[in-house]
Parts: C-alpha cells; sequence; structure tokens
C-alpha cells in the first residue's frame, strides 16, 4: 500500500463512551505525527487551505483526511474534526473543562468553550418523576402485581438526554451546521427506534431508505450527532423532526453495526482507517480472573466480547473477499484467459461479494495488554484516567501505522 497514491482517505470513529472519545483522540494525535492532515471547516475555508493565491492545488505530500463517518462517541470527534477544530483545541476544552492546566498554549481563536460534565448530562426534564411508578403514588405498590408495576410504571426512558451535547455542538463548535455546507464530508450514524433500520445523517441532497438503512439529510449536524450518542439505558432516545414535522427517535449508532466502514467505502474512499476500542479483557497474573471483580466488570466483559466479535467478523469477511477476488485474479493470470473475459469474471467477483480491490484497510484498537481500557469509566472526565487512555490511543495508532509509513 502507498498512502501517498491514495486519491480519498475516509476516518472511520466508533463508540463506546467518553473513553472511546479519548482513545481516538489519541489516535488522532497519532496519525498527525505520521504527516496526515485532517480537512475540515466550510466549503470556501477548505479550498482555500487547499490552494495557493493562485487557485493551484498546494501540499499533495501529506496525506488528507477528507472524509469522517462516526458513531456516538466517535460521532462526537468526527463532527468536531469535520468543523475544522484541532485535535489540539479539543484537548485543551476537555482540562480547562475539568479544571486542570491546558497542556497545549492556544492562540485565543483556537480555543474553545471548555466541556464539562454538565455538557454530557442533561438531566431527562420532568420524564425524571416518570421513575416514581403511578401505582405508588395511587395505591398500594403490589395491588396490580409486579408485571403491571413494570409496564405501567417505569416509563423512565433515560436518565439523561443528548440535549447539552446538541447545545454545545450547535453554538460552540459548527460555524456551519448544515452536512453540505461542509468542505470535509461527514457521515454520522444512528438506528431507528421504532424499526430495524440504521440511520446514515449525511449531505444528501434527497433522503432515501431501504429494508435496512435510512439516509437523511435534512437535519443539523448537531442533532445527528446527539442522536447518534444516545446510549440507552442512560440516554434518552433523540427526536429528529422530519420535514413534514414528525418526529422519528433515534439511539446509538453502535446497536446494529459496531464499525461502519462501508460507508466511507460507498462514498468514494479508497483508504480507509478505523479506530474503535472495544477491547475485552485478557487474563493477567497481576491483575487475576474477572470473576473477583463482581458484576460491573462481568457484565462489561460480556458486551465487549459481542462488540469484538462483530468487528472481527467485519474484518474477517473484508479479508475474505479479497481473498477470493485476489486467488480468481491470480487464476486468470496463470491461464492466459483473454482480456475480455478475465475482466468479466473479475467484475463478476466484485458486483457479487460488492468488493473494491482499490480499497485498503487499516484497523486501530488496543492490545490486550492494555488493560486500563477495560477498567476505566466509559464516562469519566478524570484527566488522569482520559491521559492515559489518549496514550494508549497515540501508541495503537503508532503501532499500526508503521507498516505502512
Amino acid at each position: 500500500m502507498d498512502i501517498h497514491k491514495k486519491k480519498k482517505i475516509g476516518l472511520v470513529l466508533s463508540g463506546g463512551g467518553i473513553k472511546a472519545a479519548a482513545y481516538h483522540i489519541g489516535v488522532c494525535l497519532a496519525l498527525q505525527e505520521k504527516g496526515f492532515k485532517f480537512s475540515g471547516g466550510s466549503k470556501e475555508i477548505v479550498q482555500l487551505r487547499k490552494s495557493d493565491a493562485t487557485g493551484k492545488i498546494t501540499d499533495k505530500k501529506s496525506p488528507l483526511i477528507e472524509l469522517y463517518v462516526g458513531s456516538s462517541a466517535g460521532a462526537f470527534v468526527s463532527a468536531v474534526l469535520a468543523s475544522g477544530r484541532s485535535i489540539e483545541s479539543l484537548i485543551t476544552a476537555f482540562q480547562v473543562g475539568v479544571g486542570t492546566d491546558p497542556y497545549y498554549q492556544l492562540p485565543e481563536s483556537d480555543k474553545l468553550k471548555p466541556i464539562g460534565y454538565r455538557h454530557v448530562f442533561n438531566l431527562n426534564g420532568r420524564r425524571i418523576l416518570s421513575f416514581i411508578p403511578e401505582t405508588v403514588l395511587e395505591k398500594s405498590i403490589f395491588a396490580g402485581g409486579l408485571e403491571a408495576l413494570l409496564k405501567k410504571g417505569f416509563k423512565l426512558n433515560g436518565l439523561f438526554n443528548t440535549n447539552g451535547i446538541e447545545r454545545y455542538l450547535r453554538k460552540y463548535i459548527l460555524d456551519e451546521n448544515e452536512f453540505q455546507r461542509l468542505g470535509a464530508e461527514l457521515y454520522i450514524i444512528s438506528t431507528q427506534l421504532n424499526h430495524s433500520r440504521k440511520t446514515i445523517f449525511g449531505p444528501y441532497l434527497e433522503s432515501s431508505k431501504t429494508q435496512t438503512t435510512k439516509y437523511i439529510g435534512y437535519t443539523k449536524i448537531s442533532e445527528a450527532v446527539a442522536a447518534s450518542v444516545s446510549l440507552p439505558p442512560l440516554f434518552a432516545p433523540y427526536p429528529i423532526k422530519k420535514p413534514d414535522g414528525k418526529e422519528l427517535y433515534h439511539y446509538d449508532g453502535e446497536i446494529r453495526d459496531t464499525l461502519s466502514t462501508h460507508v466511507a467505502a460507498d462514498h468514494g474512499a479508497d483508504l480507509i482507517i478505523a479506530s474503535y476500542s472495544m477491547q475485552p479483557y485478557h487474563f493477567s497474573p497481576e491483575i487475576g480472573s474477572l470473576h473477583k471483580f463482581g458484576m460491573p466488570a462481568i457484565i462489561n466483559q460480556a458486551l465487549y466480547q459481542v462488540l469484538e466479535q462483530k468487528v472481527a467478523r467485519h474484518i474477517q469477511f473484508q479479508k475474505q473477499k479479497s481473498n477470493v477476488y485476489q486467488a480468481l485474479k491470480k487464476i486468470t493470470e496463470e491461464e492466459n484467459l483473454s482480456a475480455d473475459l478475465k475482466n468479466k469474471i473479475l467484475n463478476a467477483v466484485k458486483e457479487k461479494t460488492d468488493h473494491n480491490p482499490n480499497v485498503d484497510y487499516i484497523y486501530i484498537a488496543p492490545r490486550p495488554q492494555n488493560h486500563e481500557m477495560f477498567f476505566a469509566d466509559h464516562f469519566s472526565l478524570n484527566p488522569k484516567i482520559l491521559e492515559k487512555i489518549v496514550w494508549i490511543g497515540f501508541k495503537s495508532g503508532i503501532s499500526a501505522l508503521r507498516e505502512h509509513l
């Protein structure tokens, strides 16, 4: 793979709470260290950065990431990058938000509004009162039976909502809050609550849908991110208003697909860099067995094992398609088939398997020995914890990129 010959580079960031966002930040720092640049801002600003005073395209040597796909926490980081904000400004916003001294000394124009818990955890309005079952208020708690209590009383759809995240992006990050106005391509993934469809928000001129996917171009970026980060049951589903006024509720983008690399490939990326932070615990003598850590650790391990299996199957499937294509290509060359017949066979394989041989993938994930990734709280803003996770993301990125750059 020659990265410098790639025509379009896409960055795919998965979910996993604040912990995943910190990991992605570390990966982005590794990408910068290896010479990658991030495209972002309005169409006019992006074009100005690409060209000199004569309109000639400049700086072709630096690999430029100009397509972003984000899901859940990855949606937030993707939106920040696509807006043209630097990764250093995002780090500083987290540091200042929790009251620590910033690592980077940025000019005032690059500083962002500090990010704190109040932006992440917005109480779910008056719905919080529905946590108290009506049966408790009206009569004996056991009068209708336990099932009736659960069905009629427990109506809370989330302790918090993501309105604070939407408001933060809209007010302090996104100078352009419409997908079509960005100079870089941005796609945000979520899941429809009342359907089995995955939703892809992006710069679509017309919205459309298939049996499994809905493509939406009419919503604001900040709203799409708020929908994508609505992780149940902690956060309530987020309503997206259609042009006709009706609302469709959405929640976490990781529900159906853990890694949506196909979105980048579908929109022309021929190099896709995918970062995901889900790594199950692997036994270590210093730490011991998870059965000693109780239910939270065991539940976390079960969830991570399911998610990691989905990612592993996705990666293996991509490799299998590539192997089949390369094997048939070799056979057609060894048998000295005519160019027309060779192309007919290979084109049939590409069509039937939905495989593009020109697309390469780089997957960046924590290593099994990175135990801090497993035990760290998903929603902690503790600077010491986040610093460790950023460092793990950085080392993971450097390790994955080393063989290519």
